[in-house]
């Protein structure tokens, strides 16, 4: 008898987003299972935010969002309701954004902030929702919770805000927590601090984590499954194990070659680098957007680009075949 496998938490295929002259996401797939952590990596303006803010239905106006189904547990957020959505935000699905300060209503108390989700979702009295949000705190490491409900965002340091984004996004238990660079302007101490309490909250509650970074180091030490996005493609993905050892799409490659290895890099030896910027993708573009930052560029590379399997769950975009990086060598 066959067992029967459980539907991952959040399943996205074929996610297409445009704004205006410029498609910002173009065919994104990716899946999260329960307890698992899935990164997506790339530099800043391939889509990796934009993919997030799909998935919770907070695009700004004027964007057109398109996918073969966006599924939390199975049912497809592409066929609800804005009320519907609504519902499991913040509840079921929740997600902490790059900069709290920004996020944060600098007009209302913590306290207020955080209480209004639980009495939302949950019908809890205010009493009840400030004993919960006074526990969370505590559970994220911030001492006299009962004080910090009082003040207001501005009182708070950097790293103090963040933590408090993290309690205030578990209020309700969620299934899917999305973090969109959780660690943007922190000092390294307190990224570790991060970083290291959202792994120990991941085990408490079983959370499914789309965990947005463009640390690889912090990839490799966190997540299970990795995606590489570049110009709102998905170009390589796989286990971490899979892609970090074997990388296939050059992009990946270069990304890996721009960190220093210890005991291989040498003081003093240059770091690998990738000229150029992030192209704007404008419509009915076709062929491979890296292109024309890829040192190992053909002429085919600007017609439709084949989906390669580079073993297991290991695959890629790319017109180079797996074994391109040992033919090159030779």
């Amino acid at each position: 008898m066959t067992a029967l496998v459980p539907d991952p938490v959040l399943s996205v295929a074929n996610l297409r987003v445009s704004f205006s002259q410029t498609e910002a996401v173009r065919g994104v797939s990716l899946s999260v299972e329960r307890g698992e952590t899935h990164c997506l990596v790339g530099e800043s303006g391939c889509g990796k935010s934009v993919t997030a803010l799909s998935v919770m239905n907070l695009l700004p106006r004027g964007s057109i969002r398109t996918a073969d189904h966006i599924r939390f547990h199975g049912q497809d957020l592409l066929g609800m309701s804005e009320r519907q959505i609504a519902r499991l935000r913040g509840d079921k699905m929740a997600m902490i954004f790059q900069e709290p300060m920004t996020s944060l209503n600098p007009a209302y108390t913590i306290g207020s902030q955080m209480s209004e989700v639980l009495e939302r979702h949950r019908r809890a009295t205010r009493r009840q929702a400030m004993d919960r949000a006074a526990e969370l705190l505590e559970r994220v490491g911030i001492t006299a919770p009962g004080m910090r409900l009082a003040q207001y965002p501005h009182q708070l340091s950097g790293g103090l805000r963040q933590r408090m984004m993290i309690a205030m996004a578990l209020m309700c238990e969620p299934e899917l927590l999305i973090a969109d660079e959780p660690t943007t302007a922190l000092d390294v101490t307190v990224q570790a601090q991060i970083l290291r309490l959202l792994q120990k909250l991941q085990r408490e509650f079983g959370l499914a984590l789309l965990l947005i970074m463009h640390d690889l180091g912090v990839v490799a030490r966190m997540a299970q499954r990795v995606s590489v996005m570049y110009a709102g493609e998905v170009v390589e993905t796989g286990t971490v194990a899979e892609v970090f050892a074997k990388p296939t799409h050059p992009y990946t490659r270069g990304l890996l070659d721009c960190i220093p290895v210890p005991g291989m890099t040498r003081t003093g030896e240059p770091l690998g680098n990738i000229p150029g910027v992030v192209p704007r993708i404008p419509p009915g573009f076709v062929g491979c957007g890296f292109r024309d930052r890829c040192t190992l560029a053909i002429p085919e590379c600007a017609q439709t680009v084949p989906r390669r399997d580079a073993g297991g769950d290991h695959c890629y975009l790319c017109r180079l075949p797996p074994d391109w990086k040992r033919a090159a060598a030779a």
